[in-house]
């Protein structure tokens, strides 16, 4: 049997939430028969894999990685910033107006 790791099993809630969707029967059948082959039940294959997924993809989504010139870009601007143009000084003061007016 090939090895299983179910990517939820560290999270300690209850199951309550429900999520279901619909599928082409090729894909059930596929999914059924990995999940047969991991030994482990279709909701439990279905939600980890969805779950590594999402992680994933919201990783991606909340990182960006800087290489070569790029790095070297943005780590000179942070350390020797460009002085503000009249046009962001502009935009702080009216951020500022704003903020005090809701304040």
């Amino acid at each position: 049997m090939l090895s299983y790791n179910d990517a939820t099993k560290d999270i300690d809630e209850p199951r309550t939430a429900r999520m279901e969707q619909r599928t082409k029967p090729h894909v059930k059948v596929a999914i059924q028969r990995a999940a047969a082959l991991l030994g482990v039940d279709e909701t439990s294959f279905v939600t980890s894999s969805a779950y590594e997924r999402a992680c994933s993809t919201l990783d991606d989504h909340e990182r960006t990685v800087l290489v070569g010139e790029d790095r070297d870009v943005f780590l000179a601007a942070m350390e020797n910033p460009a002085e503000p143009t009249p046009a962001l000084r502009e935009a702080v003061a009216i951020h500022r107006r704003l903020i005090r007016d809701v304040g």
